[in-house]
C-alpha cells in the first residue's frame, strides 16, 4: 500500500474512531484530541502496519493504548510514594479532611441557639428544621408577620454570637 493510498485510508476512518472516543474519554474535547493523537501515532507508525490487516481495528487499537497509558499517568500523577521503610503508596484523594474547627462552631452556635429565649428559640428552630413560614405561624398560632421578625431577630442575635469566625476582610 503506497503512502497516499494508506494516509487517505487513515483519515477516511478517521470518522468511526468519535464514537468510540467519546464513549472512553465522556468528553468532547478530550474526544476530539484523543483521534488526533491516534490519527499522529497511525501516520508516524506507518511502517508497523502489515497489509492485509484490519486498518479499523488497528487505529481502535491505538485509540485504546493511548487513552490507557494517559489514564496510568493520571492516576500515578495522584500518588505519592511514602520512603519510609514499608514503602507504601498512598492516594491523595484518601486524605482526611479535619473538623475541628467546624465541629467548635456548630457547638459554639447551638449554645447560641439554646441562649434565646423561647419567643425567638422556637420559631427560628422550626424554620431551621425545614417549616416555611405559613405552617410555622399557623402552628404557634401566631400572625405571619410576628414569626418573620422574630426569625430575623434570632438570625441578627446569632450572628453577633458567632461573629469571631466570620473572615476578617
Amino acid at each position: 500500500m503506497s503512502t497516499m493510498e494508506f494516509n487517505s485510508l487513515v483519515v477516511f476512518l478517521s470518522g468511526n474512531l468519535q464514537s468510540y472516543a467519546l464513549n472512553l474519554t465522556k468528553n468532547g474535547s478530550d474526544a476530539k484530541d484523543l483521534i488526533q493523537e491516534t490519527m499522529y501515532r497511525a501516520l508516524v507508525n506507518k511502517d508497523k502496519f502489515s497489509d492485509g490487516t484490519n486498518m479499523k481495528a488497528w487505529l481502535f487499537t491505538i485509540m485504546k493504548n493511548i487513552f490507557i497509558n494517559a489514564y496510568r499517568r493520571k492516576s500515578k500523577r495522584k500518588t505519592i510514594i511514602d520512603s519510609t521503610d514499608n514503602q507504601y503508596y498512598i492516594n491523595l484523594s484518601k486524605t482526611v479532611k479535619n473538623q475541628a474547627e467546624t465541629n467548635f462552631v456548630m457547638e459554639d452556635l447551638m449554645n447560641a441557639v439554646n441562649r434565646l429565649t423561647d419567643e425567638y428559640k422556637v420559631p427560628f428552630m422550626m424554620h431551621y428544621k425545614g417549616y416555611k413560614y405559613q405552617e410555622i405561624a399557623e402552628d404557634l398560632s401566631l400572625p405571619l408577620g410576628t414569626v418573620k421578625s422574630r426569625i430575623f431577630f434570632a438570625r441578627k442575635e446569632l450572628k453577633s454570637k458567632v461573629s469571631i469566625y466570620r473572615e476578617k476582610k
